[in-house]
This record gives C-alpha cells, structure tokens and sequence, in this order.
C-alpha cells in the first residue's frame, strides 16, 4: 500500500465479529475471535467489553475501552473483503 491506511468506520456485527470501512474504500468484516490473545485482548473475550470499542480519531484505527487495539494494516490483512450485490440487469 502507498499510503497510510486508516479505518473510517466500524460496527458491530456479532460474534466478535466487526465491519471496517477503510480509508481506500475497501469494507471488510473482520473475525477477531481467534485474534484476542495476550494481555490487552484476554479482557475482550468477555462479549459485553468487545462491544465497547470505537475508532479514536487520533489513531484512526479501533480501540476498546481497556486501552487495546490493533493496527489497521492489521484489520485489513485479518478482514474478508465484502462482495456487493450486483445490480440486476433490467429488462428492455
């Protein structure tokens, strides 16, 4: 990438799972379930405090209320891009 990724925007969709919007566009969910390993992720495997994070408008990137977060390289590597519906062809 040649530029400095950034995460404009996420949600949450379940199941430790996240939908990012990234700064190239791209949207992508996120499966961080396998991903909370150590001592700042070990608290958010506890559902109730996952569902506490935000993007800081510093860092640009989701952080979680004890202080984690993960980089947005990193999202975007672990996220699965989202395929968007195709139009269907109307009828002439």
């Amino acid at each position: 990438m040649d530029y400095l990724l950034k995460v404009q925007s996420v949600k949450y969709l379940g199941d430790y799972k996240i939908y990012c919007l990234f700064s190239n566009g791209i949207e992508k969910i996120v499966d961080l379930k396998d991903e909370l390993r150590g001592e700042m992720f070990e608290p958010l495997k506890d559902k109730n405090t996952f569902m506490q994070f935000r993007v800081d408008e510093v860092l640009k990137t989701v952080i979680w209320a004890n202080g984690a977060d993960l980089a947005p390289y990193s999202l975007y590597e672990i996220g699965k891009p989202i395929r968007k519906k195709r139009r269907a062809k109307s009828k002439q």
